[in-house]
């Protein structure tokens, strides 16, 4: 994911970490056990002693006090969620990640071990994760009470090189303004740790020790109608990459979808006499932000320009620029900076709208980010796409143009789904390593707790209608 987009990143991963000098921290029981192990050094971390005042419900004094009691809080919340007579345990940290003052990662999780052919398997020769391996074997396999998690946090969050100004926001109840919510967070993590994810090479197609995962038994490509399980490596390389063609065949998953995704999706229709070959239908990336499509938005569009090129609309619009987007739709550049600076830019500018356009060929994904203020709609749309229109609008006045965009959700399929139901997964192109494949597909509204990038409109929720997460992870076995 491009570090033009102000948003932050979540990864997977499968490794282990000792427990040699672990500290249990805390405990969270429900129908399931999660025991938190805080391995944090002294003065790190979940043991920062740096002040704090209590926030949203959490009562901590110091920052580190903060961290573990919103981590027990998410634990609770997928505790009471799950069921297990065996103990779920993670080892867990704050690190320095990879960072940028536009994009983050926020954290990255997975199993430490994988498990197959174990006492009540449903699959044979199929991988499962660690905790989940122990809940189907009714036992702990491997080393008892070995961590079945590891979990990892960017302890950077909010600093000026990391996701500048948006530091994690450690209240408990979601009102997390600009701030990236630390619960959201964890419970995704968690749930990566849970299962929720392949741990078959994306990139290759190569399988972990020549086995499948459980998570390839449910994964299909629609663009030959396999399985992962049933795929050649090659085959599913190709499909990681298959953008709107890699799908969950899960029935439960499918079934509920629903009740969860909204109908309709993102688009740009195009019309007006200077529209010529431009006119029609255009797929469209919707913002995680601003106002909704759900009531449509019409204008005509003028271009932000550097120059003859798109602008990036990385600073202030002014002078004949913000003349021209003055009550329009703006069309700007995607790159550089963060997509609510943008809009909230051309906003602030006077356009009633705003298409950003790719600087990569690809379908459009959507536009992430938190910003209450921005009051406008805005989409990103191809790279293709944005050429076109320019070229369309070298006639145009210096107020108006005879290019009309009306910005809404067109037709009856889900978003986020495919035209048969089934929920997408993500599969860009080029592929991002420890993000495809093993998230939810970023065009599924409403957004789920499960996509590779925070969004703000999370819920605390992990079942119908408010997310899925929770009943993919009942198909794979929970």
């Amino acid at each position: 994911m491009s570090s033009s987009k102000q948003q932050a990143l979540f990864k997977t991963l499968i490794g282990s970490l000792a427990l040699a000098g672990s500290l249990v921290a805390s405990q969270a029981q429900a129908a399931a056990t999660i025991i938190i192990n805080n391995i944090n050094a002294a003065g790190i971390g979940f043991n920062d002693t740096t002040p704090a005042a209590p926030v949203g419900g959490n009562p901590g004094t110091t920052l580190g006090a903060q961290r573990l009691f919103a981590f027990t809080y998410a634990a609770n919340l997928w505790g009471a969620t799950l069921t297990s007579n065996q103990p779920i345990i993670i080892n867990a940290q704050f690190s320095a990640l990879t960072c940028t003052a536009t994009s983050a990662t926020l954290g990255s999780a997975g199993a430490t071990s994988v498990f197959r052919n174990f006492a009540g398997a449903p699959k044979t020769g199929t991988w499962y994760s660690y905790a989940l391996a122990n809940k189907i074997a009714g036992t702990y396999l491997g080393t008892l009470n070995a961590a079945q998690i590891n979990a990892n946090f960017n302890v950077n969050l909010g600093q000026s090189n990391c996701l500048a100004g948006s530091p994690f926001y450690l209240g408990v109840d979601g009102n997390h303004g600009s701030a990236v919510d630390f619960v959201a967070v964890l419970q995704h993590e968690m749930g990566h740790g849970l299962g929720f994810q392949t741990f078959t090479n994306g990139q290759t197609g190569a399988y972990l020790s020549g086995a499948p995962s459980i998570w390839d038994h449910f994964l299909m490509g629609t663009a030959t109608g396999l399985l992962w399980k049933d795929m050649t490596a090659a085959q599913r390389a190709a499909s990681s990459l298959s953008v709107d063609k890699l799908v969950w065949s899960g029935p439960m998953v499918n079934a509920a979808a629903p009740s969860v995704l909204r109908t309709g999706d993102a688009g740009v229709f195009i019309s007006g006499s200077g529209a010529g070959t431009t006119a029609g239908l255009h797929a469209a990336g919707e913002a995680s932000f601003g106002a909704s499509l759900t009531t449509p938005r019409t204008g005509q569009v003028m271009p932000v320009l550097d120059g003859t090129a798109l602008s990036l609309a990385c600073s202030p619009i002014t002078g004949t620029n913000a003349t021209a987007i003055r009550g329009n739709i703006a069309l700007v550049s995607r790159g550089v900076c963060g997509f609510t600076i943008k809009v909230k830019n051309a906003q602030d500018a006077g356009a009633i709208g705003v298409l950003v356009a790719d600087n990569a060929a690809g379908a459009p994904a959507g536009l992430g980010g938190t910003d209450p203020s921005i009051t406008i709609p805005a989409v990103r749309i191809s790279q293709a796409d944005g050429v076109a229109l320019l070229s369309k609008l070298t006639t145009r006045s210096r107020t108006g143009s005879t290019v009309i965009a009306t910005l809404g959700l067109f037709g009856t399929k889900m978003a986020g789904a495919d035209s048969l139901g089934r929920v997408m997964m993500f599969a860009p192109n080029p592929y991002q390593s420890g993000s495809s494949v093993s998230h939810f597909d970023t065009t599924a509204t409403r957004n789920l707790l499960m996509e590779p990038a925070i969004n703000g409109d999370l819920t605390q929720s992990v079942i119908p209608p408010l997310d899925l997460t929770y009943i993919l992870l009942q198909e794979i076995g929970w």
